[in-house]
Parts: C-alpha cells; structure tokens; sequence
C-alpha cells in the first residue's frame, strides 16, 4: 500500500532519530526496525537493546526528541508510543492509519507566479504531488500523457497558442486520459459551456479558498463534477430556463460580433454560411429581446454570457 510522500519522509525521520537515540543514549548495540503494511494501518517498530530508562524519569511527551518525533506524527493522524525500562531496551512504535492515494498534479498556467500559488496547495496536502508545470495548451497536452497525473489544473486563456478548452478537449479525448480541472478567472456562460463540452471534469474561479481547491482536485480525481457555486447556478440557470438560453453555437457567434468580426469573418472563422451566422444572430436577438448587434453584445456581457 502506498504513502503520501509526508507520512513515508515521517517515518524515515522517526527511524533515523530512534537508531541515533540507540547509539547516543542508549548505548545499544543492536537494533531492530521493521515496518509492517497491513490492511488497517502501517508500522514502524523500533527495538534496540539498550541501557532503557525509567519512564518516571522521562517525561511521556518528552526527552531524546520525543516532542518533535510525536508532533510530527500526529499532525499526520498517526500516533507514537515509546516503552522503556532500565536494562531492559527501549521500543519505539508509530502507526499511521491508510493513507489516501497520492493524487498526480499537472499545472496547466501562463502566469509563473499564479503557477507558485498554485504549488503552494498541494504542499500543505499530504496526499498531493506536483508532477508537471506547463505554461501553454501544447506543453499541457504534450505532458498529460508523458507524466500521467490523475488531474490536470488548467486555465482557460493563455498568452498565445492553444487555449485551455482547447488543450482540454486533446487531453481528455485520449485513453486513460486525467480528469481536468478548469481553474480560471472566467465565469461567462461561454467559456464553462466551452470547457464543459471539451470534458472537464470541474470548473473553479481563481478566488477559491485552499481548502476548496484541495476538495475539488479529491472530487475530480474521484470522477466527481466540482463546481464554483457561481458556476453551477449559471448551469443551474440554464436547465430551468433553456428557451432562453444562448445556445454553444450562438454564444460563439456573438463572442466574435463583440470582437468586431463581420458576418463575413464570422462565417469563414466558424465554418458557417452568411445565412447561418445571420439566422443565428436572429435567434440571438429575440433572446436577449434586443434588435440589433451592439445592444445583444451589451446584454450578454451585463448578463455574464460572454466576457467583457
């Protein structure tokens, strides 16, 4: 059974300081260690030989580094008991409970700072490892299968190159692919419709608290949807009203109206006949209840439809 990487450098630690207690104070000349994996828990047991002590002597919680060794443990939910007496040896046993499975982190940013921050999660969770960083869609796709992480963090607009619903869609369309979690400062109806559909498994805003990153990385590893609330009431918006609702097509036909593409370069852009693109913009209008193309670019961006 695996561990987390904190748990494994845990009981090196307590190994290491146990053998240098045997030697130091103890004046052993032997000692046994042995760690045990079994189906509830894992151990380490310690045995030395030694001259042992008095445990009235020494304090429970203390003496030859206990303080450290047993703080460390049980800020890992493990626990530490040390048995001693005089001429009889000393025996030291730490015992961790299943860890859970380590989760394989990819970072999929353009910003090396927001990269940093992103690091700074998985750090303080035991169960998560930073495998990979890429600063574009390419170097994600192109590292997804090379470093099989179990999640992929991936932002959705980098400076140049493949965009994240982009690089989404080749990460996830291979087999064995990770699960993909959006991590973005963008909450419009067409970059989650965009990032949706490509196969992320979630979509958070970049003001998540730590502690609900850490959830949603667990729930997209697990296969489980993770959605910013404001996300999923945009979805939930959607379903309740769906005649409303811009369609994939017409909020891609209206995001490049708002660029300031023509029909023409619309069609082309998309692949679309003029009659198509104008048949959308049709729709497009009488959903918004507005008649012409500058009023439906300011009603989708007041409403959160497409980006400002």
């Amino acid at each position: 059974m695996p561990l987390p990487t904190a748990h494994e450098v845990a009981l090196l630690r307590v190994a290491q300081s146990a053998v240098a207690n045997a030697v130091r104070h103890a004046r052993a000349g032997h000692a046994d260690l042995t760690l045990s994996y079994m189906e509830d828990r894992v151990t380490l047991d310690v045995v030395d030989d030694g001259v042992g002590s008095d445990p009235g002597a020494v304090p429970a919680s203390g003496g030859f580094g206990l303080v450290a060794m047993r703080a460390r443990v049980a800020e890992l939910g493990g626990s530490l008991v040390v048995e001693s007496a005089p001429g009889q040896g000393t025996a030291l046993a730490v015992s961790f409970p299943p860890g859970r499975p380590v989760i394989r982190l990819l970072i999929a940013d353009d910003h090396p700072i927001v990269r940093s921050g992103l690091r700074a999660v998985p750090a303080a969770e035991p169960d998560f490892e930073v495998v990979g960083e890429a600063a574009g869609g390419e170097r994600a796709v192109e590292l997804a299968p090379a470093l099989a992480p179990d999640v992929v963090l991936m932002d959705l607009r980098f400076g140049q190159g493949m965009a994240g619903a982009e690089a989404t869609r080749a990460i996830t369309s291979r087999a064995d692919a990770p699960r993909v979690l959006v991590l973005t400062t963008y909450d419009s109806d067409a970059d989650i419709l965009a990032a949706i559909e490509a196969g992320a498994t979630g979509y958070l805003l970049k003001d998540a608290d730590p502690a609900d990153l850490a959830t949603a990385v667990r729930d997209a590893a697990a296969g489980r949807s993770a959605l910013a609330p404001a996300v999923a009431q945009r979805l939930l918006g959607r379903l309740r009203s769906p005649g409303s609702a811009l369609s994939r097509r017409e909020t891609e036909v209206l995001d490049l109206v708002a660029a300031g593409l023509s029909n023409q370069q619309i069609s082309k852009r998309l692949f679309l006949t003029q009659a198509t693109v104008k048949s959308h913009l049709v729709h497009i209008y009488a959903k918004l209840g507005v008649d012409n193309r500058t009023a439906a670019v300011a009603a989708a961006r007041e409403r959160g439809l497409i980006r400002p």
